[in-house]
């Protein structure tokens, strides 16, 4: 009888992973340091559209919820209370058209960049084990793999992962709809087709759908006719059009740092397989990963106060609106960008060239060179700098247009 409170598929070895599994790649971020210290020379200053870190007030009702849970002598519970882990449940049934989540199989998480560099380690996985993970990603789902000593999978499409019954086939597949760095949608019909590979191949399927309220689209591909503001348009792993319903060896995250400007609260959480979720509760306990009770509660108050939400979504709409003609007249192509905090850009070129041009206009970008090697002709576009910013780097690009 296999053991429940293991991931299924697999054959784990206790052998030793080769030592290029466990090296980890410099922090990207801190190879941007020359463009930065060139970026800021510009007249007028930098513009820093590299990193998708809120610049927005945190919305008042939730700074009033944290303050009302400021007296918190006692520790808080790993698992979240009761009242949170409904509200999250209540979420996905409005928010995400995903009813039936069982507040059982939510569990609060200290941010979202935590579990997904935890995650295959909190699993059990290891040495013998492989992630499969988008080959175009955030690269804390290599990061993640690496520190559990398994096998990293990047791939494009299922068929990368080899057969059923394979010896290497990945025991967790991650997903990312909305994906960062490229914004792309993943709809129903692709969503299942993973869950229903992976479950024949005893595989757990993890989501990270942490932009999902900001879906730029006019029109709901999955539901035509329909508005991308309808709840569901971006679909969720546990969508009963996805699963039927079936949350079994499927896990979602969610990080409300984005639509609510709670980055500095590591305001996250996973849902899904009840089973699943037991054994990273029990990981979790005696690590001692809890989340705050100030900031449970400050959470479960965002969670059911919408008016924020598309506040601040509205604020993303005007700065976007700005900037895709701008980078348009600068000679970047946008592509994919349906849905997220940022435009996936190109000019047909290597992206150190493309960050060098604008690092010398004082804008900073993100290469596509740090989510992959199968992207290092792109640029990342940040959202994420106030009004005035936006309108600066807008006209900077319009100007360096006209220049010639």
């Amino acid at each position: 009888m296999s053991d429940p409170t293991r991931p299924a598929g697999g054959t784990r070895s206790d052998a030793r992973p080769p030592a290029e599994h466990f090296a980890l790649p410099d922090f990207p971020w801190d190879t941007l340091a020359p463009y930065k210290a060139r970026a800021a020379t510009h007249p007028g200053g930098l513009v820093d559209l590299s990193v998708g870190t809120p610049v927005d007030p945190t919305p008042l009702v939730v700074r009033q919820a944290l303050i009302a849970a400021a007296d918190a002598p006692g520790y808080p519970q790993t698992h979240g209370t009761a009242p949170l882990r409904e509200a999250v449940a209540a979420w996905f049934e409005r928010r995400r058209a995903t009813p039936g989540v069982d507040p059982a199989g939510v569990l609060p998480t200290i941010g979202s960049k935590e579990l997904v560099a935890w995650l295959p380690t909190l699993l059990g996985l290891g040495p013998g084990d492989a992630v499969a993970f988008p080959a175009v990603a955030y690269p804390t789902y290599d990061v993640g793999t690496r520190l559990a000593r398994a096998t990293p999978l990047p791939f494009t499409g299922l068929t990368e992962l080899g057969p059923a019954g394979a010896a290497t086939a990945p025991r967790l597949v991650w997903v990312n709809s909305p994906g960062n760095p490229t914004g792309t949608v993943l709809g129903v019909a692709h969503l299942r087709k993973v869950v229903d590979w992976a479950r024949a191949r005893g595989a757990i399927v993890a989501s990270d759908e942490c932009y999902a309220e900001l879906d730029w689209r006019t029109e709901n591909p999955d539901d035509p006719g329909r508005s991308a503001d309808a709840p569901g348009s971006v679909p969720s792993l546990l969508d009963p059009r996805v699963c039927d319903g079936d949350h079994r060896g499927l896990l979602a995250c969610y990080s409300l740092s984005k639509q609510s400007n709670l980055a500095g609260y590591r305001a996250a959480f996973v849902a899904g397989d009840p089973v699943l979720i037991a054994q990273l509760l029990e990981v979790r306990k005696h690590a001692g990963m809890m989340m705050p009770w100030p900031v449970q509660e400050a959470m479960r108050v965002a969670l059911g106060d919408d008016a924020h939400v598309a506040e601040q979504k509205e604020r993303y709409a005007v700065r976007r609106a700005h900037l895709v003609p701008a980078l348009a007249d600068a000679g970047f192509r946008i592509e994919n960008s349906e849905a997220g905090l940022y435009l996936w850009a190109t000019r047909d070129e290597d992206c150190g060239d493309s960050v060098g041009w604008l690092a010398a206009r004082g804008i900073l970008a993100a290469p596509g060179s740090f989510y992959g090697p199968r992207s290092t002709r792109y640029v990342r576009v940040a959202l994420t700098a106030t009004d005035e910013r936006i309108a600066t780097a807008a006209e900077r690009l319009r100007s360096a247009r006209t220049a010639g």
